[in-house]
């Protein structure tokens, strides 16, 4: 990795922001803005990682494109493993991506497609196994590759999946109105491949797969980050307003989290 890149050597929020921004300018220019107005959601995810299982850790992320989070982790000093199929349009634009700035920073990447044809790890080889913004593009069942990920991960080791809520605030509200659908019509008609989400999940179903995994000290954490990024400017002002208040109630906001640990 670049010497001059600032390397946090411990869980502190200022100093991953100040290596979320370095990493997020080391990307194609076209790209920058983006990745920096991600930067806080990254530094979220990386958090919930840190708080409950350190730095010294393994960990894999699955259907993270080109984003910042794997990046973020290897600055940080754990074995960061980035498993994708690259096959989203920006993939294909920026497809030198992962081996110019992920591969140099630390992170090994994996190119597959993680449902039909999953990485092999050994048994309890991983601390970590991340998914955030992924599973709901999925066109299988992820209960088998889930059951495999449990292998993967070691006793005490955390599984974290993130998604987009179906039931959110906005939806229940918009929905009546007309305005609620997942996909654009050009996303799904346009293209030969649809890559948009196949179905988003509820509290429900992340804690319906946390119970058939078996999981410990099971967690569900809501954010509204779907709120900041949307293209309404009425609704990323409602979302600043509502959104540390909506927090208390997972089920009405924009992002999920499930966060649960293997029994040990």
């Amino acid at each position: 990795m670049n010497e001059n890149l600032v390397v946090a050597s411990k869980r502190d929020d200022v100093s991953v922001d100040v290596v979320l921004r370095q990493l997020a300018r080391r990307y194609p220019a076209s790209l920058v803005d983006g990745q920096l107005r991600d930067v806080p959601r990254i530094l979220f995810n990386i958090g919930l990682v840190t708080r409950r299982m350190g730095l010294d850790v393994s960990i894999c992320d699955l259907g993270g494109g080109i984003g910042l989070f794997s990046l973020g982790c290897a600055a940080m000093g754990m074995r960061s493993t980035l498993v994708d199929d690259f096959s989203d349009a920006v993939n294909f634009k920026f497809q030198a991506v992962p081996t110019t700035l992920h591969g140099p920073a630390g992170v090994n990447v994996l190119s597959c497609d993680v449902v039909a044809s999953p990485p092999r790890f050994g048994a309890n080889s991983l601390d970590v196994v991340t998914c955030f913004d992924s599973m709901e593009h999925w066109h299988h069942s992820p209960k088998a590759l889930f059951h495999q990920i449990m292998t993967w991960l070691r006793p005490g080791g955390l599984l974290v999946i993130g998604v987009p809520n179906c039931v959110n605030l906005r939806k229940r509200l918009t929905v009546p109105f007309g305005r609620g659908k997942w996909s654009s019509m050009e996303e799904w008609y346009e293209h030969a491949q649809f890559r948009g989400h196949v179905r988003e999940p509820d509290v429900g179903d992340l804690r319906h797969i946390a119970a058939d995994l078996g999981l410990e000290n099971v967690e569900i954490v809501g954010r509204n980050w779907l709120g900041y990024y949307h293209r309404s400017a009425l609704i990323r002002l409602v979302t600043r307003l509502i959104d540390v208040p909506l927090r208390a109630a997972p089920s009405l906001c924009a992002d999920l989290y499930l966060l649960g640990h293997k029994r040990s």
